[in-house]
């Protein structure tokens, strides 16, 4: 694999129509965007309590324009349609922090799907909301399944369990992690407490075996999807830890802080393998800038598992290579605070404080036999089972993510 030096291009931008009965100046951030798991449908919280359900991919008048203003009508209106997926507006009451799309994807005709053997639709999305609830929706319809009531205070984020079983974990500002069972009319089944601040985000590794959570503390927590127990805390942040994310063979996570650092870790031994620094680049800031200007506010992986995507508050989208210390591209973006790989590579969504998302161009990369090979067998080997294997050591430090 070799690194793709190409700057990320911006190929849409979608802007919120002026909805009439809000304050336009306040309540506008979109907190998250999220693709669902098969790449057919884009989330897009765009402030004022709205939720746009988008068919993907865009049509191509947005991706030449780059830029489309799309306004609230009320109720669940359906805009445009293209086919037999439309768009769709969902009006949740509250101000939308968090959403998840589940992990099942749309059923094909005859196939028997697991989450509709338990009676949900093929596919939902999770709103986490400003009043602590948390509505399920069924997105091929824009109707309402479920209110989740337990969170004393924001839900921030929300997180489904990758394996399609219909678990949802949600993190909240409660200090509190809740875990609930969709195929059992949405019961919370657990609750989660070890936090001391504000939990930012939650994020399940695909091999459900783990949950990681960030909260305004400097460290963060793993927990175990089999018992709902902790396994450790992450330190090594100077401050606030605030995302974090599992790379697509659960052999590694990533954490974001406010330090302006990403640590990335073996979430089994809990060792520190790399930290990548956000050094502000001059040209982008002015004389009047903070000290906390590379405050970090999102992370992802990419689909393959070889790159990160960063967004912080120096005003740069930034995306690195996993085998670099220093990022491979950049991109300018204003009131940056989220981002998301679209499922399938190639493009990345990033949402701001103004209520805008945006679609960039993200590096295509063939892997390489190797990394495919270490891909498929950390896919079920724990670094501690590798360790054990009778193999050369340079091929457990390659195993291991310790060499790339």
């Amino acid at each position: 694999m070799k690194p793709s030096g190409e700057e990320p291009v911006l190929l849409a931008e979608l802007k919120p129509g002026r909805p009439q009965r809000y304050d336009w100046k306040s309540s506008c951030e979109t907190w998250s965007v999220a693709f669902s798991p098969d790449g057919a449908w884009f989330a897009w919280s765009q402030g004022h309590c709205v939720v746009k359900l988008i068919p993907w991919p865009l049509g191509e008048a947005e991706l030449v324009c780059k830029t489309s203003e799309r306004k609230s009508r009320g109720g669940k209106a359906e805009t445009w349609s293209r086919g037999a997926a439309k768009e769709k507006t969902l009006e949740c009451g509250q101000i939308v922090w968090g959403l998840a799309f589940s992990a099942w994807p749309a059923a094909e005709d005859g196939d028997t799907d697991p989450a509709c053997a338990v009676g949900l639709p093929c596919l939902v999305l999770a709103t986490g909301l400003n009043d602590g609830q948390i509505k399920v929706w069924e997105v091929q319809t824009g109707h309402l399944l479920f209110s989740l009531l337990g969170h004393q205070d924001v839900v921030r984020d929300l997180s489904f369990a990758p394996n399609g079983s219909p678990i949802l974990v949600s993190a909240s500002r409660d200090k509190t992690l809740r875990v609930w069972d969709l195929s059992r009319d949405g019961r919370q089944v657990q609750v989660l407490s070890g936090h001391v601040q504000w939990v930012y985000c939650c994020s399940i590794s695909p091999d459900c075996s783990m949950l990681c959570s960030a909260a305004g503390e400097k460290s963060a927590l793993l927990w175990s999807m089999r018992s709902y127990t902790l396994i450790r805390r992450l330190e090594g942040h100077q401050s606030s830890v605030v995302s974090c994310d599992f790379s697509p063979d659960s052999a590694l996570l990533v954490t974001a802080s406010y330090d302006a650092c990403v640590i990335m870790w073996d979430p089994y031994t809990g060792e520190q393998l790399r930290t990548l620094r956000h050094v502000p680049l001059h040209s982008t800031l002015d004389s009047s800038s903070e000290i906390h200007t590379s405050s970090l506010r999102s992370v992802c992986f990419s689909p393959e598992g070889l790159y990160l995507a960063t967004v912080a508050d120096d005003r740069l989208l930034r995306i690195w290579a996993l085998e670099l210390r220093s990022p491979v591209a950049f991109a300018p973006m204003t009131n940056g605070l989220c981002c998301m790989y679209f499922p399938h590579g190639g493009f990345i969504a990033t949402g701001t404080r103004d209520g805008h998302v945006q679609f960039w161009t993200a590096p295509r990369v063939l892997s390489s036999l190797k990394h495919l090979c270490r891909k498929a067998l950390r896919t079920f080997l724990t670094t501690y089972q590798v360790l054990a294997l009778p193999i050369p050591r340079k091929l457990k430090e390659f195993l291991t993510y310790r060499t790339f």
